[in-house]
């Protein structure tokens, strides 16, 4: 079962027409992929400064299906995916209330790697876990 973030647009989310900016699109998406690991229970201080494991972001895209304005109710559906041993990616769709169809898709692709030798590794048992418990 996907993960499902909520959260309100605010004034500093938009632009100078009013519309959430391009780029708070992944913002957002950040902070629910944030708010999953916490509710899974992985210590988020621990989590960015792990000196044994980094897992930065590779790829990310965003579509735009409708504009998003300040005072939007979203929820945030992520779904995780694993890739390989070492990489995984992450589907979030956003909805406005409870309407049937997102009003923005994204995606963020992630590669584990050690943080000092810059070379790929095994994914924690820990992320796994998330992916596979967040997958449903």
């Amino acid at each position: 079962m996907p993960f499902i973030y909520n959260r309100s647009v605010y004034f500093r989310d938009t632009d100078a027409a009013g519309v959430v900016y391009f780029a708070q699109v992944l913002v957002i998406c950040h902070e629910a992929y944030e708010a999953s690991l916490a509710a899974f229970g992985i210590n988020l201080r621990t989590f960015f400064q792990n000196s044994e494991l980094a897992i930065p972001i590779t790829h990310a895209s965003v579509d735009f299906l409708r504009p998003i304005y300040c005072g939007d109710r979203l929820l945030v559906y992520l779904t995780p995916q694993l890739a390989s041993e070492t990489e995984f990616q992450v589907k979030y769709a956003l909805f406005v209330d409870q309407q049937d169809k997102p009003v923005s898709q994204a995606l963020t692709r992630h590669v584990c790697i050690h943080p000092t030798q810059r070379k790929r590794q095994p994914l924690s048992e820990e992320m796994q876990q998330w992916c596979q418990k967040c997958q449903g």
